[in-house]
């Protein structure tokens, strides 16, 4: 190509080919706080509902309502709100989410009855739907293709501290100043993220391409990447816009129906199954013969745990294909179930057990949320995301419900660990199938760039971002 030829570069493009810039490190911390946000805020309602049931004589089938539409809540409002953002902004659906959950959870601490508490929560729960996928997409967008898997998985983790953070926040806040002090302060705290977020995180590059503002595209790569020349990026895209299909409509289309079936399953397992454990461990626990002190001891190390195994899986994302770690991981979760089941009596056999699955299924929920969110174009990056986490926790729900039935049927822990270990191989088998379908994608598109180079005159053709955009193996 001669220094005369029209700019060929796509802003994706342009971004990972270059190093991270301050203003991009800055773009990761801030989703981690807002992860963080949204991790406590996700725990400290489960250390409500009991102060509700003695103060209100709640019946625990309203309880039991209230935590079922709330995950239905989190589901829709993920998936309903991702298109919007990928049309219309994914910044003002996500200051938009924070203030809607930031509000809702303040707001819960001055109801008195259960129904208004019940709708405040599920509002709460449709804030928390929307801002996760959003958030993960500003990330994956403002980072080079080669550091994207481990930001985007470094920000996620902010989930599983949220929930640290939370579960010592209620403990400190509720025997000394009540429940509603408690919603108040993490409901109210987020919210001051929301003008750092306004100032320092740029509209998402894919969302300024596809509609087509070359002004305001232009100013979001100078900030973020500052001193850079882009007199080689194609910022005017007028007739890409005009063949631009509906996220929706390109999440549903033949290309990625196998995509979605296998990353659907996957995250239906990962989700569902961390969920089961983190719901029903107590119980089963202290029906084997555990204390409820050593039952909370065995929760704690699994949340211990995952938080050391999803800052791990970071940095580990950087070096080795995220496909096989996922297999990975999930391969020694299922040894840890049955070595699990099999010790289930011995206190300190299960604490080890619960601390190496700890490590490794949350962990591998960390690698499945990066490959969402590579699996897809940058311009439906976060309904690709939303769709898939709300699959997942669809997966969730229904785990608790089979959950609830084993225990009530009498199951003892061993029986339940060894039935995990069968939808887990399950997702071994789906995640290295994504990896052979991710392989035939790659060659699919990189057979044209071996071909000669097209005349100029094809110029404005390849600025679209495609999945070449992906970056990380």
């Amino acid at each position: 190509m001669t220094t005369h030829a029209p700019p060929q570069l796509s802003p994706q493009a342009f971004i990972d080919q270059n190093p991270m810039s301050r203003r991009q490190w800055l773009i990761v911390v801030l989703g981690l706080l807002m992860m963080v946000a949204e991790g406590i805020d996700t725990t400290v309602a489960a250390f409500v509902f009991p102060k509700i049931v003695d103060e209100w004589g709640t019946s625990l089938d309203a309880v039991t309502a209230t935590v079922t539409l709330s995950v239905l809540a989190m589901a829709v409002g993920g998936m309903a709100a991702a298109p919007l953002a990928d049309r219309y902004g994914r910044k003002g659906v996500t200051v938009a989410g924070i203030a809607l959950f930031g509000l809702g959870t303040a707001s819960m601490g001055l109801t008195q009855g259960i129904g208004a508490f019940a709708g405040l929560r599920i509002a709460v729960c449709l804030g928390l739907g929307a801002v996760l996928p959003t958030v993960l997409a500003l990330v994956a967008d403002w980072t080079p293709a080669r550091r994207r898997g481990q930001m985007v998985a470094l920000a996620f983790t902010g989930i599983t501290a949220g929930s640290a953070v939370g579960g010592l926040l209620a403990a400190g806040f509720i025997p000394a100043f009540g429940w509603p002090m408690l919603m108040a302060v993490c409901g109210l705290a987020p919210l001051l993220l929301i003008p750092a977020v306004i100032r320092f995180i740029p509209e998402s590059v894919s969302v300024l391409a596809a509609r087509n503002q070359p002004a305001k595209l232009r100013k979001a790569l100078a900030t973020v990447l500052p001193g850079q020349d882009l007199s080689a990026v194609a910022l005017d895209r007028t007739e890409a816009r005009r063949r631009a299909r509906p996220a929706t409509r390109v999440i549903l289309s033949r290309e990625f129906a196998l995509t979605n079936a296998l990353l659907w399953l996957c995250f239906v397992v990962g989700l569902g199954v961390v969920g089961l454990l983190l719901n029903y461990l107590p119980l089963l626990g202290e029906r084997t013969g555990l204390t409820a002190a050593q039952a909370g001891v065995t929760v704690a190390a699994f949340g211990w745990g995952g938080l050391a195994g999803q800052l791990s899986v970071s940095f580990a994302l950087k070096r080795f294909d995220r496909f096989r770690l996922l297999a990975v991981l999930w391969g020694l979760s299922v040894l840890g179930l049955g070595a699990a089941a099999v010790w289930a009596v011995q206190f300190s056999a299960l604490l080890a057990a619960a601390f190496v699955l700890g490590l490794c299924l949350p962990a591998a929920n960390n690698a499945l949320q990066v490959i969402a969110a590579v699996a897809y174009p940058g311009s439906v990056r976060a309904t690709g995301l939303s769709w898939a986490s709300g699959m997942g926790r669809l997966g969730a729900l229904v785990s608790g419900l089979l959950g609830g039935l084993m225990v009530k049927a009498g199951w003892t822990m061993g029986t339940v660990l060894l039935v995990l270990a069968v939808p887990v191989a399950l997702g071994i088998v789906a995640a290295l199938a994504l990896r052979a379908r991710s392989h035939v994608q790659q060659v699919q598109q990189t057979e044209p760039s071996s071909a000669p180079q097209p005349p100029v005159t094809r110029a404005p053709q390849p600025v679209l971002p495609t999945l070449a955009d992906q970056g990380t193996r």
